[in-house]
């Protein structure tokens, strides 16, 4: 039990989305969960559920997802004690802080467009800085790799649309930083991927804008035309069990019945 392994997880709402639930199916699988979250709060919350369920993890807020406030997060995770006599590895993380900035465009402020550089390349950098030489310092495991680092990506990853010009931009840059790191790391044996979620995906912060009562029932209970979270963490995982000789840089999710 001390040499689970550790996944990072940056970004988790509420808990209801795709960052509680890889944080849960981790778990599952057998690692140690560190949550990174604005909200001491919530992200404490998150962590008490998975210990409650018999797994172990540890809530780490911030603030703001500054390069500093990231870098010392990092630093505070690394340094944490786990259970066990033997220091457990980081051999995954995800990066799945969202900064939802839709607007006309000349409607977006300067402060708009900073907090989607914090989110999508500040801290998101910051993120995979510190990952990336937690990895290094890891043995290349019966898979053949070091770590996998995931990053959340959109549809707005590679299409911009009418009220997106901030979101699009933050997400391009995203899924560019993750295509660099691909190629530079890879050859290292560190595993980096992207994910473009390409639809709806069914949280609390997503019914609750749903006005229709009926619609919104109708909507959670079709999985033909929602994402489901638990099904993304899943996913995830099969990215971190991937072995070296195929590994998966991008892929996109989406419900069956969602256009694209």
């Amino acid at each position: 039990m001390s040499a689970r392994p550790i996944i990072v997880i940056a970004g988790i709402g509420n808990g209801t989305g795709t960052g509680g639930a890889t944080a849960r199916v981790f778990s599952k699988a057998g690692y140690r969960v560190a949550l990174i979250a604005r909200g001491a709060d919530r992200v404490k919350k998150a962590a008490d559920d998975i210990n409650q369920s018999g797994g172990e993890a540890a809530a780490f807020p911030v603030e703001s997802y500054t390069y500093k406030a990231l870098t010392d997060v990092l630093g505070a995770i690394r340094a944490h004690k786990w259970t066990g006599s033997e220091k457990p590895e980081i051999r995954a993380a995800l990066w799945n802080a969202g900064a939802g900035v839709r607007k006309p465009f000349l409607n977006v402020t300067e402060e708009d467009l900073q907090l989607v550089l914090d989110t999508n390349v500040n801290g998101a950098f910051a993120f995979a800085h510190q990952i990336v030489q937690a990895f290094k310092e890891n043995e290349v495991d019966e898979l053949g790799k070091r770590g996998t680092l995931i990053f959340t990506g959109a549809t707005a990853s590679i299409r911009g649309n009418v009220t997106t010009s901030a979101f699009a931009a933050g997400k391009f840059a995203l899924r560019a930083l993750s295509q660099s790191l691909n190629k530079e790391f890879g050859k290292q044996n560190i595993h980096v991927a992207h994910a473009i979620i390409d639809g709806g995906i069914l949280t609390d912060l997503s019914l609750s804008r749903r006005t229709d009562e009926d619609a919104a029932k109708a909507w959670k209970e079709d999985a033909n035309i929602r994402l489901d979270p638990e099904s993304i963490a899943k996913s995830y995982l099969y990215l971190a069990n991937q072995d070296r000789s195929a590994w998966t840089w991008e892929l996109d999710l989406r419900p069956a019945h969602e256009k694209w």
